[in-house]
């Protein structure tokens, strides 16, 4: 895949995974749209990939935006869709966690965690989908993470909502496939970013046990985990490569197909009786 002079949405691209994706793509050649909610880490981030753009003519450019407000999303990505053209690329990564136990997570940082992790990616693609279908081309990279499908101490309600990423990256491939567009879901393990860092010092100790003596990646190297897997066409990316992602990536999409084609003949078969 040739990055060069294509335009690159980032959710979460401030900081973290998403500002190392943003330094890949740059080197790459592309143009680049950072959403993030503070401005000043957003400009910081602007004046670090400028000094990494392959040609002076690329665009880096940011929106400060709650991804989580569907309105404000729809209006404000329709602008920049006309400023910079429909994005080539579009990478969901703003998210974050409140790691607890279940009794100790209250419904409001439950319902923030999903209206930010799933809600704000489903206002993305909201807003970018119609308009990449009318194209024929595009793709999308969704980032759950390693807890939105292996249960994990202290983070049921953030894994549910990376796992309902990962399920709408799972459908939304079936129904973009015909219109060339695709769809990949990335699943990082325990990186080390502000989020993380954040979530440290809240996790229950029980979670820290549990992850004591698992590697944490930089985000520079899911950066390159995450291209290498859009270049190669995979759904599901993760490192290290398991035969969990061996099964997302084979025979998970065929089952989808199967039962998507099975459920298709069987509505026009009943059609045809009907008729």
């Amino acid at each position: 895949m040739d990055y060069d002079k294509k335009v690159v949405f980032i959710t979460g691209g401030s900081s973290g995974i998403g500002l190392a994706l943003a330094k890949e793509f740059a080197k790459r050649g592309a143009h680049l749209l950072l959403i993030a909610r503070r401005e000043q880490p957003l400009a910081e981030a602007k004046e670090q990939l400028r000094r990494l753009v392959k040609s002076s003519a690329q665009r880096i450019e940011s929106v400060s935006l709650d991804v989580a407000k569907h309105e404000v999303v729809a209006k404000e990505l329709s602008k920049w869709i006309k400023q910079l053209g429909v994005p080539d690329v579009v990478v969901n990564n703003a998210g974050f966690a409140t790691p607890a136990r279940f009794e100790e997570i209250s419904y409001e940082d439950f319902r923030s965690v999903m209206d930010v992790n799933l809600g704000g990616t489903w206002n993305v693609l909201q807003a970018v989908v119609p308009e990449m279908k009318k194209r024929r081309s595009g793709q999308i990279l969704n980032v759950s993470s390693v807890a939105g499908f292996v249960g994990v101490y202290g983070y049921t309600s953030y894994g549910a909502s990376k796992s309902a990423v990962a399920h709408l990256s799972a459908a939304l491939r079936s129904e973009l496939k015909p219109h060339n567009v695709s769809v990949h879901v990335l699943f990082p393990p325990n990186t080390e970013t502000p989020g993380f860092e954040e979530e440290n010092k809240h996790k229950p100790a029980e979670t820290h046990a549990i992850e004591a003596g698992d590697p944490i990646l930089q985000p520079e190297q899911v950066a390159r985990i995450a291209i290498k897997g859009l270049e190669r066409g995979r759904f599901a990316i993760m490192a290290p490569y398991s035969s969990f992602i061996r099964f997302v990536n084979g025979v998970l999409p065929r089952l989808v197909h199967a039962v998507t084609d099975g459920s298709v003949r069987k509505a026009q078969k009943h059609q045809s009786k009907s008729a």
